[in-house]
């Protein structure tokens, strides 16, 4: 195997961030072969010997990605103190025990739909980074009937706190009475970035389903259910 960053591997294997790495680092609580090691320094793993404040470093846990379809009510996060559920209470125990399986990128609270579970750094850095644009699919239900002059400001990206937006590829689906049915597509992902820009233009959020992540969809996949998948697939 070849080296690797130190502040990687210890991520990789599942004991916390890379950045949380870079302190122990900085703390002088990692040694390599009975020496304390420096930020930036390498190693490899098969061959040296790693520990944390004492206790050897853990292998690296099998690559594990799946899709979940999260339902609404469910926390977006590992752990909640006030015990409000969150999307690893909806994985078999041996998975929800797993080092380093987290949410790549989020849905709040009231969404659902497709959403990504990984104990791949890398990968999450990856899709959630926005200088890779990921593509990002929703159907979202909103208020009211969104004029073409609307949809089109819509389309150029609205600002949100100051700042511009990347435009966005917005189509109506399908007109009810008192609502109409968009569907959405994204390559950033700003905080409730779908639920404020609807809000400003006069057209409130009634419901909002994340239908893909780039070329994954969600297809048949019930509400709590998911499924594994290979991440090459996600062009």
């Amino acid at each position: 195997m070849v080296q690797e960053r130190l502040q990687k591997l210890i991520a990789g294997s599942g004991i916390c961030s890379r950045r949380q790495a870079e302190t122990l680092l900085r703390e002088g609580q990692v040694q390599v072969n009975g020496c304390v090691a420096q930020l930036g320094e390498q190693a490899d793993p098969e061959r040296d010997q790693i520990s944390i404040a004492g206790q050897p470093l853990a292998p690296a846990p099998a690559p594990l990605t799946l899709l979940l379809h999260k339902p609404p009510g469910v926390l977006c996060t590992c752990h909640d103190p006030q015990g409000r559920p969150t999307v690893l209470d909806l994985l078999p125990d041996q998975w929800r025990r797993l080092a380093g399986l987290h949410p790549v990128g989020r849905l709040d609270a009231a969404s659902r739909g497709a959403l990504l579970l990984s104990n791949d750094g890398d990968l999450t850095l990856r899709l959630t980074h926005p200088r890779y644009g990921h593509r990002k699919t929703y159907r979202v239900w909103v208020g009211g009937h969104p004029s073409a002059a609307t949809l089109h400001t819509w389309r150029q990206g609205v600002p949100l706190d100051g700042v511009a937006s990347a435009p966005v590829d917005v189509r109506p689906l399908q007109h009810s009475r008192h609502a109409t049915l968009l569907e959405v597509t994204m390559h950033e992902g700003r905080n409730r970035q779908i639920r404020r820009t609807a809000d400003l233009l006069g057209h409130p959020v009634r419901d909002l389903l994340r239908v893909a992540i780039g070329s994954v969809a969600l297809g048949q996949l019930a509400e709590g259910h998911w499924r594994r998948i290979d991440p090459s697939s996600l062009t």
